[in-house]
């Protein structure tokens, strides 16, 4: 019998010159994005007194109050001003109460700044804006800013990096919420790439193949997508495309931000996931068919990627209907 599944409620604070951009992007992944039976309930709150205007000039009504925050299964701060001022005294408060009864708190680029200066990162690894990243650093030396990567997760605290890095921690939150299935899903209703790992790097030298070398990468990766359960290295992966085991690891370093290694493996979760929710092949079964070698390897790449056994991901994820509590346990 299928788990009822229960509602979850999403609090996104708006506050005076918010980007529209960074305030969609959580009601549309949490909620048009996703296409049959949606668990969320979002609220926008105001996070400042009067009325609340974006960065465009236009404003926003019917806003709720700060206390939805109260009840809120998650709370998202969808950026700040560029100006770095000082955030309200109410708004922090908020937030760190939401944080310290268990709510998830999620900071989309330059919100890093204001669940830094509610004291929620004290301590702990962050991302935000890589143009940022300096000052915001500056204003908190208690933070550890990594300006490099998309996204990082620490006790129950999300940040990210700027703009399309919005929709990828909020995919993330998805994913981990209801499954890789429902996550893919609502990324192909956004058209974006259903999973960027947060290890990737901001800034990517070369984001598209303009030479022969990076042409064939792209060919490379496809097929290595297709050939997953293959014992890929480094070195077999060089030889198919005639590089240096160097040339190989600069020029895919520069196409995609990450290296080789992490990239199989990202690849390699991604087809677990998959089939974890969507067959009954057994753990065994799978750790061949996605290339681990091993049911030791994976359940120690999982865990290490998801906090949980690929067992529970699979009685999280594989009914039609999920309960929807606590988030899975943090990213290491």
């Amino acid at each position: 019998m299928a788990q009822v599944q229960s509602r979850c409620s999403i609090a996104v604070i708006a506050f005076h010159r918010v980007i529209p951009f960074h305030l969609s992007v959580p009601c549309l992944v949490f909620g048009e994005a996703i296409a049959h039976s949606n668990p969320f309930d979002v609220v926008v709150c105001a996070g400042e007194p009067g009325r609340i205007n974006t960065s465009a000039g236009f404003g926003l009504t019917g806003l709720a109050s700060l206390d939805a925050l109260e009840a809120a299964d998650a709370v998202i701060m969808p950026g700040w001003r560029d100006a770095l001022d000082a955030p309200p005294p109410r708004l922090l408060a908020a937030l760190r109460r939401a944080h310290a009864r268990g709510a998830q708190i999620v900071g989309l680029c330059l919100g890093t700044f204001v669940l830094a200066a509610a004291g929620l990162l004290d301590g702990r690894r962050a991302t935000t804006h890589w143009e940022f990243a300096d000052r915001i650093a500056g204003c908190f030396p208690l933070v550890d800013i990594e300006p490099d990567v998309l996204y990082l997760e620490s006790d129950n605290v999300l940040t990210s990096a700027g703009t399309a890095a919005s929709l990828d921690v909020c995919l993330h939150v998805l994913r981990r919420r209801l499954g890789a299935a429902v996550a893919n899903g609502a990324a192909r209703r956004l058209v974006v790439g259903p999973y960027r790992d947060g290890g990737q790097a901001q800034l990517i030298e070369q984001p598209l193949p303009t030479a022969a070398n990076d042409c064939r990468l792209a060919q490379l990766m496809e097929s290595v997508r297709e050939r997953i359960r293959e014992p890929h290295s480094l070195d077999t992966l060089a030889d198919e495309v005639r590089m240096s085991r160097r040339s190989l690891t600069r020029h895919f370093k520069a196409l995609t931000g990450t290296t080789v290694q992490a990239w199989l493996l990202t690849e390699r979760l991604a087809r677990t996931q998959q089939l974890l929710e969507s067959s009954e092949l057994t753990i065994e079964a799978i750790a061949h068919s996605a290339g681990f070698g091993s049911v030791a390897s994976l359940r120690q790449h999982f865990r290490d990627a998801f906090g949980v056994t690929p067992t529970e991901w699979r009685a999280r994820f594989r009914m039609p209907g999920v309960m929807l509590g606590r988030p899975l346990a943090s990213v290491a």
